[in-house]
C-alpha cells in the first residue's frame, strides 16, 4: 500500500512539472519573435522586456522563504499560477512598450519563483537523486507546448501561431488549469520556525551562504552565473534567429531540444553517479560549446542542418549543468533551508545572471549587425568563446568533494 502511495505521489509531481513548464513554454519560446514584429518596439525595448524573466527570478528567495515558514507550498503554487493567468491575459491587451513591460513583469514576478518552488516540493517527496528523472516531466511539458501550438492554430483558425498574440492566450488558459491541479498535490507544509525573525539576508537567500561557508559552493554559484550569459543568447533570442532564417513553426522546431532533454534527463542520474558532480557539470558546459559552434558553422557554411545539433544539445546543457546544479545545492544545504537555497540559486542564475545576460546579448545583437540584420555568425562565435573560457576556469577551480557524491 505504501509503495502504491509513493507511485501516486510520483505521478502527481510529474504532472505538476509537466503543466508548470508547458504553460510557460507555449508563449515564451516564440515571444521574442512576437516582440520583434511589433512596429513600435526597438531592440533596446525588446531586451528590457525579455529581461523581465530575470526580474521575476529575483523574487524566488522571497517565495522560498514564505514556503519554508508560513504557507503550504502547493497552495502558494496554485495562487501564483492564477495570478500568472490574469497578468498574461492583461498582456494580450497591450500593444506598446509600457503596457507590455508592466504586464510581463507582473507575469514573471509570479511565474519564475514556481521553478524553485516546484523543485522544492518535488525533492520533499522524492529523493534528490531521483529528481532528474522526475524533472523529465517538465521537459515533456515543454515539448507538449509545441503540440499545443499546432492545435491552437486550428482553434483560432489562424494561418500562423508563432509571432502572434495567440501564444499568450494559450499560456493564460494553461495557467488556470495548472492552478486547479496544484490543489490536488500532496500536502507540503512549511518546515521553518515561524518565531524566528527574518532580515534582508533571509529574503535574498544569503543566509544559505553564511550558514554553509563552503568555498566550493561559492565557486559553483559564480560559474553558474557566468554560464548563463552565453546560454541566454539561444534561450531568449533563439526565436529571433530562426525567424530571420524564415523557419516555420518556431515553437515546434525549438522544442526538439526539449524532446532530446527527456532522454538526457533520464540518464542524468546514472551519469551523476558514475562521474560525480564536477565531471557531470563540465559535460553540460561542453554541450553548450558544441551548441554554439554548430550554430556558428551552420551560418558560416550555409548549412541549416547544423542548427539541429545546436537545438538537440539543449537537453544535455540543461540536464547536466542546471538540473545537476539543483541536486548539488540540495545535497549541500540543511533540510530547513532547502526551499531558500533553491530560491537563492534561481536568484543568482535566472535572476541577476539572466538580467545581465539578457541585456548583454541584446546589446550584442544591436551592435553586431550587417545590412540592418543581426550578424548571427559573430554572435555565435562570441558565445562559443565565452563558453570555452568558463569551461577552462571551472576545470581549474571547482573541486570534487566525496562527501557530496550520490
Amino acid at each position: 500500500m505504501k509503495n502504491i502511495r509513493k507511485k501516486i505521489i510520483f505521478i502527481q509531481l510529474g504532472v505538476m512539472l509537466l503543466l508548470q513548464y508547458m504553460l510557460f513554454a507555449v508563449w515564451w519560446v516564440p515571444f521574442a519573435a512576437y516582440l520583434h514584429r511589433l512596429p513600435d518596439l526597438g531592440m533596446n525595448q525588446i531586451a528590457l522586456i525579455m529581461s523581465t524573466m530575470a526580474i521575476g527570478s529575483m523574487a524566488s528567495p522571497l517565495i522560498g522563504l514564505l514556503a519554508d515558514r508560513y504557507f503550504a507550498s502547493e497552495k502558494l503554487l496554485a495562487v501564483l499560477n492564477l495570478l500568472v493567468a490574469f497578468f498574461l491575459f492583461l498582456a494580450t491587451q497591450q500593444a506598446y512598450f509600457t503596457g507590455i513591460m508592466i504586464s510581463i513583469t507582473l507575469v514573471m514576478l509570479c511565474y519564475m519563483p514556481t521553478w524553485s518552488l516546484t523543485s522544492s516540493i518535488a525533492m520533499t517527496h522524492v529523493s534528490s537523486e531521483q529528481f532528474p528523472r522526475l524533472r523529465i516531466a517538465g521537459s515533456i511539458g515543454w515539448v507538449a507546448s509545441g503540440l499545443f501550438s499546432m492545435v491552437a492554430i486550428h482553434v483560432f483558425k489562424a494561418p500562423v501561431f508563432d509571432g502572434t498574440v495567440y501564444p499568450l492566450y494559450c499560456g493564460a488558459v494553461a495557467a488556470v488549469l495548472t492552478a486547479l491541479f496544484c490543489l490536488s498535490l500532496p500536502h507540503t507544509p512549511p518546515t521553518g520556525n515561524q518565531s524566528v525573525k527574518y532580515s534582508i539576508i533571509d529574503i535574498l537567500g544569503l543566509k544559505v551562504l553564511s550558514t554553509l561557508k563552503d568555498k566550493n559552493f561559492n565557486i559553483f554559484i559564480l560559474f553558474s552565473f557566468l554560464a548563463i550569459i552565453p546560454f541566454c543568447l539561444y534561450h531568449s533570442y533563439g526565436s529571433m534567429f530562426f525567424d530571420s532564417e524564415n523557419v516555420k513553426n518556431i515553437t515546434l522546431t525549438m522544442n526538439w531540444g526539449q524532446l532530446a532533454e527527456i532522454f538526457f534527463l533520464f540518464i542524468t542520474t546514472a551519469i551523476l553517479i558514475k562521474f560525480g558532480f564536477k565531471k557531470t557539470l563540465i559535460f553540460g558546459l561542453l554541450a553548450m560549446l558544441v551548441r554554439y559552434l554548430s550554430l556558428y558553422m551552420g551560418v558560416e557554411l550555409g548549412q541549416p542542418w547544423m542548427y539541429s545539433i545546436g537545438i538537440l544539445t539543449h537537453g544535455l546543457i540543461f540536464g547536466l549543468f542546471f538540473v545537476v546544479g539543483q541536486v548539488y545545492t540540495d545535497k549541500i544545504v540543511p533540510s530547513e533551508l532547502r526551499a531558500q537555497a533553491q530560491g537563492f540559486l534561481f536568484f543568482v542564475i535566472w535572476g541577476v545572471g539572466y538580467l545581465v545576460a539578457t541585456l548583454f546579448n541584446g546589446q550584442m545583437i544591436k551592435i553586431f549587425r550587417v545590412e540592418e540584420r543581426a550578424d548571427w555568425s559573430l554572435l555565435f562565435a562570441t558565445a562559443s568563446g565565452i563558453t570555452l573560457i568558463v569551461i577552462l576556469l571551472f576545470v581549474i577551480f571547482f573541486k570534487n568533494q566525496k562527501k557530496h557524491q550520490t
